[in-house]
């Protein structure tokens, strides 16, 4: 199993605890890029004190803010990944969602007729470049697991075979039925903030489709000045213009006392904050995957997520501040947020990971699996 960053280990973590807990699996774990990054949090000794062991690191991640940086990172770890999975061999790799990282271990694991399974394919996301990333691990992999029944009819448009394609449910929702969540008094002595006032979870990231991949950033942070909500900001991706954007949030918390800025959180405390606040804000894709489970408002600003199978919870909004406070302002509306008690989260149920891992188990092995047959609709 493949992993780059917090991005996808917190939707991991569970499949990779469950696929640990089986005698007939042997779980190796490969950590690579912004896991080993102190800028972002050297989120790999969180696994470790986890109980997780990692098998082999990959350094790759360029100390960059610019698309080049993100290109010669792609370069940088398949080179160590050739090394790496060329002494492994492993009899299947296990990759997630859409991190432009990614394209790394599919591709190496491509050459070397390594059989591969995705989870998360078959959703849509055009203002980033992610969304081109999630298709073509779909078509390089060989088992499928989809978060709705939707996005498992689009990876089986997309020619795979139906018996490959299996629809999961969003793993990281399992931290919702099978983890402990901190309170809120914990987490307030941890931020220093009275979450029982209004407060704001703000995620933030680069739009990668655009040149200027910040470009949206400006309306939203203005927007969230003019808020009297407090707020928490998470540390964005590590793609180009993040360090923009982290300056922004720090600039703001400066001369907001209600403001702080995280740069990493662990899966449980940030699912326990979400469940906490009164709205999400940004563009992150928990807004609309994780949030439905709380019906918690989420404001999803810009192109970043456009297209993406959402609840009754997201309120989509242009990259204008005017848009952006009139759907903050709703978000806090009584009726509104009425309307959500007890909605539906079209991405599952909290059930994910038991179904992958079983299936993962009995999957057929070796040419078997790796000879695909091209199915045309």
């Amino acid at each position: 199993m493949v992993t780059t960053s917090r991005a996808d280990y917190n939707h991991l973590y569970w499949p990779l605890r469950t696929m640990a807990a089986c005698e007939d699996i042997d779980l190796r774990i490969i950590a690579m890029g912004p896991h080993l990054s102190p800028e972002f949090g050297n989120t790999a000794r969180e696994m470790e004190a986890q109980g997780l062991t990692i098998d082999s690191r990959i350094e790759c991640l360029l100390s960059s803010d610019t698309d080049v940086g993100m290109a010669k990172t792609i370069g940088v770890a398949t080179l160590g990944l050739a090394d790496c999975l060329g002494r492994m061999r492993p009899d299947l790799m296990l990759l997630i969602a859409d991190r432009y990282e990614f394209l790394a271990p599919a591709s190496v694991g491509l050459a070397l007729r390594i059989p591969m399974a995705h989870i998360e394919g078959g959703e849509i996301s055009e203002g980033a470049i992610d969304d081109a990333v999630r298709n073509a691990l779909t078509k390089m992999s060989h088992v499928h697991f989809t978060s709705t029944a939707t996005a498992r009819e689009r990876v089986i448009g997309m020619g795979e075979e139906a018996w490959r394609v299996h629809h999961a449910g969003a793993p990281s929702l399992d931290h919702l039925r099978r983890s402990v969540l901190p309170s809120r008094e914990a987490l307030e002595a941890k931020l220093g903030l009275d979450l029982s006032r209004p407060t704001a979870l703000v995620t933030c990231h680069p739009t990668t489709i655009p040149l200027d991949t910040t470009r949206e950033a400006a309306a939203v942070f203005s927007a969230l000045e003019n808020s009297q909500l407090q707020k928490v900001f998470c540390y964005p991706n590590a793609d180009a213009g993040s360090r923009a954007i982290i300056e922004r949030a720090r600039g703001l918390a400066a001369r907001d006392a209600g403001a702080r800025v995280v740069v990493n959180l662990p899966a449980v405390e940030y699912w326990g904050l979400l469940r906490a606040v009164s709205v999400l804000v940004g563009n992150s894709s928990s807004g609309i995957m994780e949030a439905a489970s709380f019906g918690i408002p989420a404001v999803n600003i810009g192109i970043r997520q456009r297209g993406r199978e959402h609840g009754a919870n997201v309120l989509n909004v242009p990259a204008e501040v005017g848009a952006i406070s009139g759907a903050m302002a709703k978000a806090m509306e009584p009726e509104f947020r009425a309307s959500l008690r007890g909605m539906q989260n079209p991405y599952g149920d909290g059930q994910a990971s038991e179904k992958i891992v079983e299936i993962l188990r009995t999957v057929p092995l070796g040419e078997e699996l790796l000879l695909k047959r091209h199915l045309r609709g």
